[in-house]
């Protein structure tokens, strides 16, 4: 009996709390109201005719106040579902506009018609009504137990945890340990040494002193997500020769980051493997372009494709736009990093910095939505995984590799994202020591970036440029005008004459007439890896077939002091390597010397590994690399860039709590990463049996509140530390 009233008097005075902040917020928000009356004058809240008294206007102030608060809650919802069919890069523009849209609504339903405001005045009370409501309740939870669990778990989908049995098979189930994988896109082994050395990344450096271990791995000749993600995340990269190629069998061309040439990438690894993929066994994927089996998906590439209730990789979006200030606080930060963008870039273009590449355009916009918004997302969307308590969780931040293709991957703008990112990681391992089980969280990266001007900074004239001129054909006058163009034009004519040889029309690599097929030689990028393929030939072309197709071609090709190594096949010798000066190295006779030597350990592996894939084009060019300078040359706008062999961009890493088996020396190829993390969960999960489900009254004995800031549990924004200015 006195057990029952103490639990009656448990409810009434949660209740009574809950009352409380209602009101509370909703008192803060009409002052907020009247004090953006009394600074906007194109908002207005007493009568437009007579005027009202100061009790009257309050009023007025009170019910807009509850009415937007209460379209909040109950409109906003249905509002971000519905945007779920809106493409991605636009949600983040949409929130203020359609948060402006339920404060105007807000003020129509007040009687008399006392609440007027202009449009754009709209959407400037609508965010701050929004961020001071926020705030608020964050500051009430902070003194309110119940109240912040309750944040706590909003962020979670509270799917079962797992435990082990304790060894000897008797006791109390033991919870076993659940693993985090964050990928840090594009950040190398040396750029997070020299990072967490200049203080940019104290969380990281801090892991680094007392519980991790840091571990260089070395790519794949293609030293891209695409190629990476797919053997780590699916255990097979095979036959993905670069970033984009064309397919001669299917007349296809595949891009890693289009969401049909993704699916396509994963069912192939599927069909190779045999198996789902790592996180086929209560996983969660956030922001990747592969699933990687995983029930739970976020922003997935390859589930973006799909129609109709399976598609479940925008969800993501909703969970978390779908709570208002989470939507304003993510668009405010929005803006202001395109701003910044939009500053850097300007002030790089005043102090004339070279290498310098575009950025204006949309880039801003796509800069802002991959550091803020897919950001945001993907954290909460961990963060609700880590409260979930699911097993593995892998998810790709990719700010850093998207402000260091512009601004360079040693650059100042680049070092603030690291910051930024650092901070991110730190948010996710705070919550993760609150989680219903023990996480381990694995810190790695897909590829690097090395810095160079582009190929046509340096040459003027693009690696199609160059091959169009390398076979006779026609070329801009600007590039006739350079001295490659120039001479790759004339060693063409030469070619020719000496050879008094021209190919038959329909015989030089063009399609023929209604053949749908491109007509010439297909040229492809992918960071400083070039591909050319010759779509009217529907088989790989040899080097004796381009020599009397265009029979200065190759040279010109390989002597260009832009370019390091060619890869072609041979009718003579299966498959050569040719490098400048004449050198020519069979594929089977290939060491990490002679052509390969400045391009490091391991390029000579990579190089024959990619000689066997299907769809390899008909001549794979890697441009040159300096040792010394680490400079590459990337075929596309990029003053940081991957994709190839040479440098940094070939070395990513790995860094692994210690209480975990160490990776294996001389750690080469996404597949081998693969078997690595495989093995990983291995050792954390074991023999697993349901545990009950975790709701927040039981986990409440299981975080202190003190040990977080609870406002640390919102997205990250720049304003939240100091960025390095010098």
């Amino acid at each position: 009996m006195g057990d029952g009233r103490w639990r009656s008097a448990d409810r009434w005075r949660k209740a009574g709390s809950a009352l409380g902040r209602v009101i509370v917020v909703w008192a803060v928000s009409t002052l907020t109201l009247l004090a953006l009356a009394g600074l906007l004058p194109d908002f207005e809240l007493q009568s437009s005719q007579d005027g009202d008294s100061i009790t009257r206007t309050a009023l007025t102030a009170g019910w807009a106040a509850g009415a937007f608060g209460l379209l909040g809650a109950l409109v906003w919802p249905l509002i971000v579902r519905a945007l779920l069919l809106v493409p991605a890069l636009l949600l983040g523009l949409l929130v203020f506009f359609l948060n402006g849209s339920l404060l105007l609504l807000a003020l129509w339903l007040i009687p008399d018609g006392r609440g007027t405001a202009e449009p754009e005045t709209a959407v400037v009370v609508a965010a701050v009504m929004s961020a001071v409501a926020s705030a608020t309740s964050t500051a009430l939870a902070v003194g309110d137990d119940d109240a912040y669990r309750r944040r706590l778990y909003r962020l979670a989908a509270r799917r079962r945890p797992r435990a082990v049995v304790s060894p000897g098979g008797s006791g109390a189930p033991e919870a076993s340990h659940g693993t985090v994988f964050l990928q840090l896109d594009g950040v190398g082994h040396r750029v997070l040494r020299d990072a967490v050395a200049a203080g940019l990344m104290p969380t990281v450096a801090g892991w680094l002193d007392t519980t991790h271990r840091l571990t260089p791995w070395r790519t794949d000749w293609s030293s891209q997500t695409g190629a990476s993600q797919l053997g780590i995340l699916h255990g097979s990269n095979e036959d993905v020769p670069a970033f984009r190629w064309y397919e001669k069998d299917t007349g296809r061309l595949m891009v890693s980051n289009r969401p049909a040439s993704a699916v396509e990438l994963q069912r192939r690894a599927i069909e190779r493997t045999g198996d789902g993929g790592l996180l086929t066994v209560d996983g969660a994927s956030r922001g990747n372009l592969f699933s990687g089996g995983a029930e739970q998906l976020a922003l997935v590439l390859s589930m973006a494709a799909r129609r109709g209730r399976r598609n479940r990789s925008r969800a993501g979006y909703f969970a978390y736009f779908a709570d208002p200030a989470n939507a304003v606080r993510t668009a405010g930060s929005f803006v202001a990093e395109a701003a910044r963008e939009v500053v850097q870039s300007g002030r790089a273009r005043l102090r004339k910095e070279s290498p310098r590449v575009s950025r204006g355009g949309a880039y801003p916009v796509i800069r802002a939505f991959a550091t803020v918004v897919e950001r945001d997302v993907v954290v909460a969307a961990v963060i609700g995984d880590v409260l979930a308590g699911r097993t593995a969780v892998y998810a790709d931040l990719v700010a850093y590799d998207e402000v260091a293709h512009h601004s360079g991957p040693h650059g100042r703008d680049a070092d603030r994202v690291l910051t930024r990112l650092d901070r991110s990681i730190a948010l996710i391992a705070e919550v993760a020591a609150h989680a219903p089980r023990p996480y381990r969280i694995v810190l790695l990266s897909d590829h690097g970036q090395s810095p160079g001007e582009t190929f046509e900074g340096a040459y003027g004239l693009t690696l199609k440029d160059l091959v169009r001129a390398g076979c006779g054909l026609p070329v801009p006058r600007k590039v006739r005008r350079t001295p490659s163009g120039s001479e790759a034009r004339d060693a063409a004519r030469d070619a020719l004459r000496s050879a008094l040889h021209r190919p038959a029309d329909g015989e030089d690599g063009d399609a023929a007439e209604g053949s749908g097929r491109p007509a010439g030689p297909l040229v492809l990028a992918s960071g400083n890896l070039g591909l050319i393929s010759f779509p009217g030939v529907p088989h790989r072309m040899t080097r004796e077939e381009i020599d009397r197709r265009h029979p200065a071609l190759l040279q010109t090709l390989a002597d260009h002091p832009g370019i390091g190594f060619l890869l072609v096949a041979s009718d003579e010798h299966g498959s050569v390597v040719l490098g400048p000066n004449g050198a020519e190295v069979p594929v089977a006779e290939l060491a990490d010397e002679g052509p390969l030597a400045v391009f490091g350990p391991g390029a000579a592996d990579a190089v024959r590994r990619t000689d066997g894939f299907p769809h390899v084009a008909d001549i794979m060019v890697n441009s040159m690399y300096d040792p010394e300078t680490g400079r590459v040359h990337a075929f596309e706008e990029q003053i940081g860039s991957h994709g190839g062999l040479g440098g940094e961009q070939a070395r990513p890493f790995l860094m692994s709590p210690l209480d975990l088996s160490a990776p294996p020396a001389g750690l080469a190829g996404a597949e081998q990463v693969h078997r690595v993390l495989r093995g990983w969960l291995r050792e954390c999960a074991g023999p697993q049996v349901p545990l009950p489900q975790v709701t927040p009254a039981r986990a409440s004995q299981e975080i202190s509140r003190p040990d977080i800031d609870s406002e640390s549990l919102l997205p990250v924004d720049g304003a939240a530390g100091q960025d390095k200015t010098s």
